[in-house]
């Protein structure tokens, strides 16, 4: 993204009615979360369950991998491996090309907008239909989300009422939600009951008996995997839990953390296929695309114990002011800030390690423990190595080398008591810096100097 985060967020500062739309989502859904949460006396436990099975989850991730591709298969899925983006949609385009498919309702996937599936699809000649609400209104416009879990929260109501009278609506259009929302319904239905090729992501993948676990609002997602002959689900290979059991724990967490509900209103698992019953054909695209980098970080791995339920986005400083178009990446606010560059490279992400105020917050939240602010941290050094030396690094590098020896702390302790007045007679760009800070008076005697004479 040329300029990075500070330049698209000085953009999106510029933007009253997206702040005030920020505002009003993030309020309602984090106090809603914090009623939920404040229901249940062993929600810590639950935190650190989910972070213990996450954590077991990476450190034998092969084993649960191989165990789910032969369950998947045994139950009558194929399963499909791919490196990158590239081999994911390839796998994609040619399933719909083997069937003569042109058209595929799609259910909201942050995987899938990480690949860009859509842009792959249509270069094929393929349509792919976004039939999540909040996305179908993105697509309708030619926008891209916002959020993880409400992706165009960066909408209002009279703003969506506009763009469906431009598009999808038959009649005449209040800003009712129930209007807007049957505006929708309406569009949709025929494209459901039409369509041939669903196109799913996965919440969960359940290792132990090649489960698809998905978690939504809606319905539309069980329409898309329910109603077309084939189904093609895309699953990032660190979404695996390894038992049927271990979902018990993620079903509490995550509707809490995401919707502030006690639980979805549709919770959907499907296992390979079932002659007369739903989809005849399954494929399951499992999917690296960076993620074995990630995990190859000991500090970073943690990254991929995420769950997708945007806690984090929701009490952010930054993200609140800013919005999720500024990080430049599916994966907004303070996750996408510590998984977007792991994913892509340090080097072609290096402001997003800085978009962050290092409050805490988002750790306080994230239902699965993930440490941000030590990621963030650790990733920023990783920025700082990667750089040729900047005046403030040979200042620090400077700095480092008087600490580390006693003779040269103690001479410049002197030094700078002699050079204390002089310090807002800096010359040249170093004189701005005094402008606007205050050193505080250096003592007349250090505290070693000080103890000796009592």
């Amino acid at each position: 993204m040329k300029g990075g985060f500070p330049e698209a967020a000085r953009r999106e500062l510029a933007n009253p009615q997206l702040r005030a739309n920020l505002r009003n989502a993030t309020d309602t859904i984090r106090a809603k979360r914090a009623r939920v949460v404040g229901e249940l006396p062993d929600w810590e436990e639950l935190r650190e369950a989910g972070r213990g099975i996450k954590a077991d989850v990476l450190h034998h991730l092969e084993e649960y991998l191989t165990q789910f591709e032969a369950a998947a298969q045994a139950a009558g899925a194929q399963v499909h491996w791919a490196r990158d983006a590239a081999e994911a949609n390839a796998i994609v385009v040619e399933i719909a090309r083997a069937h003569g498919i042109t058209d595929v309702v799609k259910m909201k996937s942050l995987t899938t907008d990480e690949i860009h599936l859509n842009a792959a699809l249509a270069q094929a000649g393929i349509t792919a239909l976004e039939t999540d609400f909040a996305e179908l209104i993105l697509q309708l416009d030619g926008d891209w989300p916002s959020h993880i879990l409400v992706p165009a929260i960066h909408r209002n109501r009279t703003e969506i009422r506009d763009l469906f009278a431009r598009t999808i609506a038959t009649r005449p259009l209040t800003d009712d939600p129930h209007d807007l929302a049957e505006a929708a319904r309406v569009y949709l239905r025929e494209k459901f009951l039409d369509a041939r090729m669903g196109v799913s992501g996965a919440n969960f993948g359940v290792a132990e008996t090649g489960t698809i676990c998905i978690v939504e609002s809606e319905g539309n997602g069980r329409m898309c995997t329910t109603l077309p002959e084939v189904l093609v689900s895309i699953l990032g290979i660190e979404k695996l839990v390894p038992t049927f059991a271990d979902l018990e724990v993620f079903l509490q967490l995550l509707p809490r953390s995401s919707t502030g509900e006690r639980m979805n209103p549709y919770t959907s698992l499907w296992t390979g296929v079932t002659p007369g019953d739903g989809p005849q054909e399954m494929h399951i695209v499992l999917l690296d695309a960076g993620r074995t980098r990630v995990l190859a970080d000991e500090v970073g791995r943690v990254a991929l114990h995420c769950i997708r339920c945007s806690a984090c986005l929701n009490v952010c400083p930054v993200y609140s002011r800013t919005g999720g178009h500024a990080y430049g990446s599916v994966y907004p606010g303070p996750i996408g800030a510590i998984l977007t560059p792991q994913l892509i490279g340090v080097e072609k992400a290096p402001t997003l390690p800085y978009a962050s105020s290092l409050c805490g917050a988002c750790y306080e939240v994230c239902p699965v423990k993930i440490d941000i602010p030590t990621v963030l941290l650790h990733l920023r050094a990783k920025v700082v190595e990667q750089h040729s030396p900047s005046a403030e690094g040979l200042t620090m590098r400077a700095a480092g080398w008087v600490f580390r020896g006693r003779r040269r702390f103690e001479g410049a302790q002197r030094l700078a008591r002699f050079a204390f007045p002089l310090a807002r007679l800096l010359p040249g760009p170093l004189a701005s810096w005094t402008k606007t800070r205050d050193l505080k008076p250096l003592p007349k005697q250090s505290f070693r100097r000080w103890w000796a004479g009592r």
